[in-house]
């Protein structure tokens, strides 16, 4: 049985801080017809412990209406507050994502941002390379491809039928949703640490798929998905609709004994809820725009994953706040974990072999 997702916003301690302009709006483009940048990093100085450096990212190609820079470090450095970009680390992999304000990035335009960091001491190297929309930045400019830009990619599911006993994350985009890679990075960043988290609290995890995420189009647009009635009220039209679609596509079932498959949409009415429960989670435009970062601090989205596939793999809510990530706790993550309990319950339970 389905579980209802929390929807009360509480924010927790900051796992990374998410520091001043969160990105906010709608969905934008995020890829451009030609592409090319320029980084300019500089750390400002170090002391025991801790740096600060400045970015400075230069787009070469054809304008920006949405940019995501991402780096490796290569010594353990670890970003613990930010400005002027929402900024995530999983592991060495470092994403920084536009503030609201400086999305737009013209052609030969800067945008600048800076951080504070952790750092081992011994070795603090500039990372070497980094992306910005997925294009390394080599200083130069290569041409995009020749369909306009505009033009939405098709979906882009596994060309093979993925390993089964894994986790296989879906963001489904309506028709009239404009194609955002904020969303596919933000989502494959929130179940990666939800695999990290797995693992910190059972000694095992799950296996994701390679992409992370599948980007399967829509074939209605968004208001289609929020007003046609699916389920006995309008909590679950949008998130049954989507998972329905999913199935229809992909050829899934519910429950399914495979994979465990995590549905988002870029659709959310003001009664729209999601949940999880047997070998599934299915959550709405709230939850899409919190990983792709402009919807809050990213503890609560990576807290939300972890409760809902927590259902997924068979626990129910606990019946009070009690530090778990089976209730409200999940919004003080990462200050949460499984009781000995919840740890036997998902062990032992339908999907416990998933993990290893």
């Amino acid at each position: 049985m389905l579980q209802r997702v929390r929807r009360t916003v509480v924010v927790g301690a900051a796992l990374v801080t998410v520091v001043a302009g969160a990105a906010i709006g709608g969905v934008t483009s995020a890829q451009a017809a030609a592409a090319g940048c320029r980084v300019g990093y500089t750390v400002g100085s170090q002391w025991g412990g801790g740096f600060n450096a400045d970015v400075a990212v230069t787009n070469l190609g054809d304008p920006l209406t949405g940019w995501t820079l991402r780096w490796s470090f290569a010594a353990g450095q670890v970003v613990t507050q930010a400005w002027n970009a929402v900024t995530t680390q999983s592991g060495s992999a470092v994403t920084a994502v536009n503030a609201g304000w400086n999305a737009n990035l013209a052609t030969n335009g800067t945008a600048t941002f800076g951080f504070n960091g952790s750092w081992n001491n011994s070795s603090n190297p500039v990372p070497a390379s980094f992306t910005l929309n997925g294009v390394v930045c080599t200083g130069a400019t290569t041409p995009g491809p020749t369909a306009s830009p505009s033009t939405p990619p098709t979906s882009t599911p596994p060309t093979s039928t993925p390993p089964q006993r894994t986790v296989r994350a879906y963001w489904l985009r309506p028709t009239d949703v404009a194609y955002d890679q904020r969303y596919v990075d933000g989502i494959a960043t929130v179940m990666r640490e939800a695999q990290r988290y797995y693992r910190q609290e059972l000694g095992k995890t799950f296996t994701l798929n390679d992409p992370v995420v599948e980007v399967v189009n829509g074939d209605h647009p968004r208001s289609w998905y929020e007003n046609t009635p699916n389920g006995n009220e309008c909590y679950w039209w949008v998130v049954f609709n989507m998972q329905q679609e999913l199935l229809r596509k992909l050829s899934l079932r519910a429950p399914d004994s495979r994979w465990i498959n995590v549905g988002e949409i870029s659709a959310e009415a003001s009664c729209s809820g999601g949940g999880g429960g047997g070998g599934w989670v299915i959550l709405s435009g709230h939850d899409a725009d919190g990983a792709a970062g402009i919807n809050g601090p990213m503890n609560r989205w990576y807290g939300g994953m972890v409760h809902e596939l927590g259902h997924a793999f068979g626990l129910p809510d606990s019946t009070s706040t009690d530090g778990t990530p089976m209730s409200a706790s999940f919004y003080s993550y990462p200050n949460t974990h499984f009781s000995q309990a919840q740890k036997q319950g998902i062990l032992n339970g339908p999907y416990g072999g998933f993990l290893s």
